[in-house]
């Protein structure tokens, strides 16, 4: 009965502005069931299981009548959202665990946080395009984080058949148990060469690398402070919690703010930069060099994200810090340039197999002792399963084909800049960033979710709604990543269908967000220069050095351990 209570003071004005005491003393039961909208849910919970209480509950004691603060303040808690409190049964009951569920589901649907799955079948052949329940029923596919479309490349396919039938679908274990294979020493050497670190490791996500990395950091570094962009992926701020260390969170890509907080500590003083290059949910970058330079002033080691910025940015697709340094990188090619790099200033750079390069796992590139540690110690390597050969040898051939292929990212570029240009013609507000990923701008979670059904339904396309805890409420989303297989025709029917929709459901456009001051850069002005200049966009892979076509790498130390 207590749920059915909490979940009236949403919708019922009488109710809301009672306590819950009140509402139990008032016998709710007998008065709700002549309303036809709690009617039927209390009769529903007379049928269930009740909820339960102490064996003694407590009761109120009598009180002075509060003053009008304190009134407002009772009537504010009144409308909060409670926690769920167990109730109805004594101490020889068991706990309702399922009354607990349902609770727990109800707030996220209340605060229209609840997230709903579509049924998207990627179609190899035909990609962008997937079908939904029956392959009949054909939609295009808006929002895959398959950046390049590698998942359906030849190369990789190839590669992947050829291992699973001669090594079989699993790993057989933990390389502890299992031994490891030279597809995981092959793929470790490729993503070291990528970044021209000494060593890699790869785990089975980069949720996992994230957290494993970070956790180990603070666990075995004494005093460890970790300073952590304010909009850091989940996997990194589980690692930072898992870590145990003291954190301070700086304003997003703000250095003045990162600079006044590590000046609080003497140099001596461990610390820790954590950050990506590309923001996924705004496609803000990073400034990674100045923030390593930061790093060094006051003795910090960096934490480099670059997960979706891996195959897309830099001529060999190592990411934004590789194309800071561009002209010198494409010339040089596998080789190192003879200064050093912002890639080299990076402690760490962690990243992902599962987006870009189309298969599926994670890694961190860094020194080579630093490797070797991590290997040796963070339980989230050690005792997970190994990825399956077949998704090994799948990645290396992504990887090996995104070093010496130019024009799959440089297509990606072009049709980002198609749709942000046409967008801001039509007025539909798309949050300003440099890189390939377009917000969409909707301002709250039902709409966002209506935009999405309608794209689905009228218009076969599938664009998912980014709504809260991922994105701040108030902010929500449509995040549309174009990929060189979205051809202007396909931006053509996207950028009518959109432009539809924000007519239909009366959407703001950026002119509203001019006269309101603006939203997450929206109706600001702003103007943001792309990564990708107009001068590297006339490259073609003619352009990369030689070196790159089909390099041999050594197997590393560090991949299968080292002898004393």
């Amino acid at each position: 009965m207590e749920a059915v209570v909490r979940q009236s003071m949403g919708c019922c004005p009488f109710v809301r502005q009672a306590s819950m005491n009140t509402m139990k003393n008032f016998s709710l039961a007998d008065k709700a069931i002549a309303c036809p909208v709690m009617g039927p849910a209390v009769m529903k919970a007379k049928e269930s299981k009740n909820y339960s209480t102490a064996s003694k509950p407590l009761t109120a004691a009598a009180a002075a009548a509060p003053s009008s603060s304190a009134n407002a303040a009772a009537a504010a808690a009144a409308v909060a959202p409670q926690p769920f409190v167990a109730a109805g049964v004594s101490n020889e009951t068991a706990y309702d665990y399922e009354g607990m569920f349902e609770d727990e589901l109800m707030k996220k649907r209340q605060d229209k946080s609840y997230r709903y799955f579509n049924n998207i079948n990627r179609l190899a052949k035909e990609f962008p395009k997937a079908h939904r329940d029956l392959e009949s029923d054909k939609v295009t596919v808006w929002c895959s984080n398959d950046y390049l479309g590698m998942g359906r490349n030849q190369e990789v396919l190839k590669a992947m058949q050829a291992s699973l039938e001669k090594y079989g679908s699993g790993a057989g274990g933990t390389r502890n148990i299992a031994g490891h294979n030279k597809h995981s020493m092959a793929l470790e050497a490729e993503l070291a060469a990528l970044h021209k670190k000494e060593a890699a490791l790869v785990f089975s996500s980069c949720f996992v690398a994230n957290d494993s990395v970070l956790s180990l950091l603070g666990q075995k570094i004494k005093d460890l402070v970790i300073f952590s962009d304010e909009l850091n992926h989940a996997s990194m701020i589980t690692g930072i919690k898992h870590s145990g260390s003291k954190k301070h969170i700086f304003k997003h890509n703000d250095l003045s703010d990162l600079e006044s907080k590590l000046a609080m500590y003497p140099k001596s003083t461990p610390k820790l930069i954590a950050f990506e290059s590309v923001y996924s949910m705004c496609g803000s970058v990073s400034p990674i060099d100045e923030i390593c330079d930061l790093a060094k002033k006051y003795g910090a080691i960096t934490f480099l994200d670059e997960v979706h910025s891996v195959g897309m940015y830099g001529p060999h697709g190592a990411g934004v810090a590789e194309h800071l340094d561009f002209d010198a990188h494409l010339a040089t090619g596998i080789r190192s340039p003879e200064f050093k790099t912002v890639s080299d200033k990076v402690d760490m750079i962690t990243g992902t197999l599962g987006k870009t390069f189309g298969t599926v796992g994670g890694y961190v590139a860094a020194s080579a002792n630093l490797v070797d540690w991590v290997r040796s110690y963070a339980p989230g390597f050690i005792f997970t399963t190994s990825l399956p050969p077949s998704v090994m040898a799948g990645a290396i051939a992504a990887v090996r084909y995104q070093r010496h292929t130019l024009e799959d990212r440089i297509l990606q570029q072009n049709h980002a800049r198609y749709l942000k240009s046409n967008f801001a013609r039509i007025g539909v507000p798309v949050i300003p960033n440099p890189s390939h990923i377009v917000p969409i701008l909707i301002g709250d979670a039902f709409n966002a979710k209506k935009a999405s059904d309608l794209l689905m339904d009228k218009y076969r396309i599938y664009v998912q709604a980014i709504n809260f805890p991922t994105v701040a409420k108030g902010t929500e989303r449509l995040r549309v990543t174009p990929t060189p297989g979205h051809t202007n025709d396909l931006s053509d029917f996207l950028l009518a269908s959109v432009d539809e929709i924000f007519t239909d459901l009366n959407l703001p456009r950026v002119r509203d967000y001019e006269i309101m001051g603006g939203l997450a850069g929206v109706g600001t002005g702003e103007v943001v220069e792309p990564v990708w200049t107009n001068e590297q966009l006339k490259l073609t892979s003619k352009d990369l050095n030689s070196n790159v076509v089909d390099p041999t790498f050594e197997y590393l130390g560090s991949s299968s351990g080292y002898d004393l």
